[in-house]
């Protein structure tokens, strides 16, 4: 069934009242990008329409493993996790295929959970971009894993030996996609019907690695897009066997997973490209040298809203298709930030120090924030990086920090990330970062077993 076009709350409700439905489907992402949610009666689901609904502030108040952050102030056992104020957006209506079309539907906290909420931060960058007459396009690419295992396969494993779909190296294999085309044209065909289109869809190199690229789109939309991708390209995988990780790095022995995003500016009085200038070098308008000029500049202090988890800094090493400062380059694959000229709809940057594990709302609201703060500064970047970054001795306040403790202390710190996204989100995400590297330093790793146990 073809989704109608849903442009307002009457027409939700005129369109699940005519298939009789009892239920509809809500889903918010939590400050990690984890897709939360619960069937909703019609009824309440009208009622939410009109006067929002309660969804219980713990979503913003806990980790990934639904542990409880002891060092917030947004959310806790001192406020005794009261129900926040959520929003139906009702643009975002989705029907999912494989439960009988039932509607889906985005929301978002409003009131003051507004302030920590992620797809709220990256509303107000948007704002922002719109009050100097920018509107933004951005797409998000995804590198991930597939392995014939289930949820209870990996743990009875203690997550060893695991079995990826296909071993090996090969790129780009025909021949792997055609083996598995069941698959491939399964999720082709679910993000048709959701709309998260996806414009590429290959292998990577690694056992079971495939990459999907998702079509542009109006910069809020791309990021929902993004989130219902991860969150359904799983359910997909789970629901034939399989599983899927946007782990940014699940091995030692294979290149990290990417979640690199692309992005550019339109003049909203015009409708046209803002980054293009085809008198100057590398087709650069001055708006898209300072905007990367702010996303260089910026990088290292708002790094956590990136590369937001522990495992995130495995994947920033040399040599590993992954930046370790904010270099940048044009058509330069070991850079931070490349520049892809073209023309003047597709001249775009991407912002390639980003890895399968982001938060799409928190990652790009970072992305856009800094170039429009570049923007307003006219900062330059200098000249581009030939060649391979890795070689090049960089300036000292150009390198990222190594550690989401490290990256989380300076996002605090950071004074353009206030000013981009308000106190209260700096200081609960920049909390509930300190609070993860907290939890990973309980763990006893195998790495550490080896090492230690015997010799020490």
């Amino acid at each position: 069934m073809t989704a109608p076009k849903i442009k307002n709350a009457a027409d939700a409700i005129e369109y699940v009242r005519s298939r009789d439905l009892p239920f509809v489907k809500i889903g918010l992402t939590d400050v990690d990008g984890i897709m939360r949610g619960k069937y909703m009666a019609r009824d309440k689901f009208e009622s939410a329409l009109e006067k929002g609904f309660g969804f219980c502030d713990v979503v913003l108040g806990w980790d990934s493993n639904d542990q409880l952050y002891d060092n917030t102030t947004l959310t806790g056992w001192h406020t005794a996790y009261p129900d926040a104020t959520a929003r139906v957006i009702p643009e975002s209506m989705r029907l999912i295929p494989f439960e009988n079309d039932l509607p889906f539907f985005l929301a978002e906290f409003e009131g003051y959970a507004e302030a920590a909420c992620p797809r709220g931060v990256l509303r107000r960058v948007l704002k922002k971009a719109q009050e100097m007459g920018f509107g933004v396009s951005a797409a998000a690419e995804f590198e991930f894993f597939v392995f014939e295992e289930t949820p209870h396969s990996v743990r009875e494993k203690g997550y060893k030996d695991l079995k990826n779909i296909t071993p090996g190296f090969f790129g780009y294999s025909v021949l792997r996609s055609g083996v598995h085309a069941d698959f491939y044209h399964e999720l082709l065909d679910l993000a048709n019907k959701m709309d998260f289109e996806i414009e590429g869809l290959h292998t990577e190199t690694g056992p079971g690695v495939l990459e999907a690229a998702i079509r542009v789109d109006d910069a809020l939309k791309a990021a929902d897009k993004a989130v219902l991708f991860k969150t359904y390209t799983k359910i997909l995988a789970q629901r034939r066997g399989w599983m899927a990780t946007f782990m940014a790095k699940w091995s030692r022995d294979w290149p990290g997973q990417s979640g690199h995003l692309h992005s550019s500016l339109r003049h909203l009085s015009t409708g046209k490209g803002a980054f293009y200038d085809a008198q100057a070098k590398h087709n650069m308008s001055d708006i898209m040298r300072w905007y990367v000029g702010g996303q260089q500049q910026l990088m290292p202090e708002i790094l956590a809203m990136v590369a937001c988890t522990v495992n995130s800094y495995t994947r920033l090493i040399p040599g590993f298709w992954a930046p370790t400062d904010s270099a940048w380059g044009v058509e330069n694959r070991t850079t931070a930030l490349r520049v892809i000229p073209g023309s003047e709809k597709s001249q775009r940057v991407e912002y390639r120090v980003a890895a399968a594990d982001i938060n799409p709302y928190i990652a790009l609201a970072a992305a856009i924030g800094s170039g429009l703060w570049g923007i307003e500064n006219q900062i330059d970047p200098g000249e581009p990086i030939e060649g391979n970054a890795y070689a090049v001795e960089h300036p000292k306040e150009r390198a990222l920090p190594r550690s989401l403790g490290e990256a989380a202390e300076r996002l605090k710190g950071s004074k353009a990330a206030r000013e981009l996204f308000g106190d209260t989100f700096v200081e609960h995400f920049a909390a509930t970062r300190e609070w993860e590297e907290r939890e990973a330093r309980k763990a006893i790793t195998d790495w550490q077993l080896a090492r230690y146990f015997e010799i020490i």
